[in-house]
């Protein structure tokens, strides 16, 4: 017999396994699989938020999963227990992406598949959709266009600044945002918030060289933005 099973006797023999070599073998399974999600998670991740508390959430949630699964096994009754027990459990954090959700849910599966014994099936799984989380971030799939550059232009109070910048963004940038209007220096100046996404062959230096001569050579400040967020 298994040298862990002879010193924990019955207490190492749940449902579904031969012996503790394999209950160790099915939580160490999960773990490394939902450590690769963690990794594909951190490296694909391109919001505003990243926190490693999240992937270490995602990691022991997909062994606690396995966990679960193991002691279950075959019993009913048990299951019915589980699931009055995790009824009453409230989750009150709201995850800060879309994205995350479907992490969580590859991670149960992933725990749920280990804890089924089903040890093909999870590492099948955590292949192959890493695989196609790596690709489509690889891809930029379905992205929207999106602004390159942060300009904040200032502005006199007598400049009708809809019509003197018109023909400067119309010829030197693709798109152009108005984000907003905000009075400074005591209200003598208006300080102007755009996102913009640069025409081919445009720089930055040449936007903001057309923009001084209608703005009076007053403060431009232009600055590159993430490709995936911009802050208003």
């Amino acid at each position: 017999m298994d040298p862990l099973t002879d010193l924990f006797g019955a207490a190492a023999q749940p449902a579904g396994l031969h012996s503790l070599g394999e209950l160790v073998f099915a939580i160490t399974l999960s773990f490394v699989l939902t450590m690769i999600v963690g990794a594909v998670y951190k490296a694909t991740h391109r919001g505003t938020i990243y926190t490693q508390d999240f992937v270490h959430t995602l990691v022991m949630l997909g062994t606690v999963v396995t966990v679960i699964i193991l002691g279950i096994g075959d019993n009913v009754a048990a299951a019915f227990g589980l699931f009055a027990a995790f009824s009453i459990i409230r989750f009150r954090r709201a995850l800060p992406e879309a994205r995350d959700v479907g992490f969580v849910f590859l991670t149960m599966a992933i725990g749920l598949s280990c804890g089924a014994e089903r040890y093909a099936l999870a590492i099948l799984t955590t292949v192959m959709i890493s695989s196609f989380v790596v690709v489509l971030s690889w891809l930029d799939v379905f992205a929207p266009e999106r602004p390159s550059h942060r300009l904040r232009v200032r502005v006199t109070n007598d400049i009708d600044y809809d019509e003197a910048f018109r023909d400067v963004f119309s010829r030197l940038a693709e798109q152009h945002t108005l984000l907003s209007v905000e009075s400074v220096q005591a209200g003598m100046m208006t300080e102007l918030t755009y996102a913009v996404r640069l025409a081919d062959d445009v720089s930055a230096g040449t936007l903001v060289a057309a923009l001084q001569q209608h703005n009076g050579n007053n403060r431009i400040v232009m600055t590159r933005i993430g490709l995936y967020d911009i802050e208003d």
